[in-house]
């Protein structure tokens, strides 16, 4: 397992590897204190790749029959942010939510990838959160505009390789109170499924972003909260809204 990162350190921006909670950036051949270093996004996408009504609890719980494909949307990259960054609430409106994500990287150029090939083409596993305008989405009847504001995207705080990414304990916290706790078990399509369905669809080149579907128990967000998306062997990703 290896955990990867981007980070800036003055004005300096590189890839790194966290190891016993420092940096180091195999390029300078030097090491850095976390608190040191900004933690940027992990990758820069092309795309990301969203995958609605994936988890069985949240089916149930929008009283959704299961999906016989997976259901998919786009967010554009610059609805990225980074772990410690700002979730912006826009003034267009009235309800901004939170949504729990395991996302995947895309590792190289996939199209047309069996699910048995799958894992070749991961690099490793992130959270996500899925922050959704709700009145917007459910106004405009499709969901650009209700997904895609900028800083809608936060990913991070960091890329872990070479893990199992069914059966992952995955969690929201608002201020602290869980508000969703589920696990990755309960996946209707899991990752390997998910790559062979998507690259049949779409080219996914290396450092695009799937997040795969969020749990049951979303909910609000306002000014002033902070947001937790911790997911078991990967870590957790924090942000505070503004």
């Amino acid at each position: 397992m290896t955990i990867i990162g981007k980070f800036r350190h003055n004005h300096h921006e590189f890839t790194g590897e966290v190891i016993d909670g420092k940096v180091h950036s195999h390029i300078a051949g030097r090491e850095y204190d976390m608190s040191k270093v900004t933690v940027l996004p992990p990758c820069s996408p092309t795309k990301i790749v969203c995958v609605g009504l994936n988890y069985k609890d949240h089916a149930a719980e929008m009283k959704e029959a299961l999906p016989e494909e997976p259901i998919l949307f786009l967010k554009p990259p610059s609805s990225i942010v980074g772990h410690g960054g700002n979730i912006i609430h826009p003034k267009q409106s009235a309800r901004v939510d939170y949504e729990a994500e395991l996302a995947f990287v895309i590792s190289k150029r996939a199209k047309h990838v069996p699910a048995k090939y799958a894992k070749d083409y991961i690099l490793g596993y992130t959270c996500f959160n899925d922050v959704t305008a709700r009145d917007l989405q459910k106004k405009d009847g499709q969901w650009t505009r209700g997904k895609g504001f900028d800083t809608f995207s936060p990913i991070g705080p960091f890329i872990v390789t070479d893990i199992d990414p069914v059966g992952l304990a995955i969690k929201s916290k608002l201020n602290g109170e869980i508000k969703q706790s589920s696990n990755t078990s309960n996946l209707i399509f899991n990752p390997y499924q998910l790559v062979e369905f998507i690259s049949g669809v779409m080219t996914l080149e290396q450092g695009d972003v799937v997040a795969t579907g969020t749990p049951s128990g979303i909910g609000p967000m306002k000014k002033g909260d902070v947001i937790e998306i911790e997911i078991e062997k990967i870590g957790t990703l924090q942000n505070k809204v503004f």
